[in-house]
């Protein structure tokens, strides 16, 4: 082939208009993601940027918003029981998945203060 897909670059979740403090409550004060500048020419489409790890969750505002209820990213995660107990803490619903013994995964589901599904897992723990 003449070309090659290297991967994600970013993951992009909807939300409705004046999401932007909402969302920065969510993904950078509570979870500490990193908030990335917007490019200056998006700006004004609204929304709000993080860092995650490598990649990069963009919110965007979506007129009409309808959260996503299966359709989900997954993002992997070192200490995961830590970071359940710091949502739980934090009075938010987090639904456990039964740990697959076949996968060696671990993982739960969290909704994102605009009811998009959110999944977050860890590799190799069963505790």
């Amino acid at each position: 082939m003449s070309y090659a897909i290297l991967g994600i670059d970013h993951v992009q979740l909807a939300a409705p208009e004046g999401c932007e403090q909402v969302a920065r409550e969510f993904f950078a004060d509570l979870l500490g993601w990193k908030e990335i500048a917007k490019p200056e020419s998006l700006k004004s489409r609204g929304g709000v940027w993080f860092a995650c790890g490598t990649h990069q969750l963009h919110v965007g505002v979506q007129k009409d918003f309808m959260p996503a209820a299966k359709a989900h990213p997954a993002f992997a995660v070192m200490h995961l029981a830590a970071l359940r107990e710091h949502l739980v803490a934090h009075n938010l619903t987090v639904v456990d998945d039964a740990v697959r013994a076949d996968e060696g995964i671990q993982r739960f589901y969290l909704h994102d203060p605009f009811g998009n599904r959110l999944e977050f897992l860890e590799y190799g723990q069963h505790s």
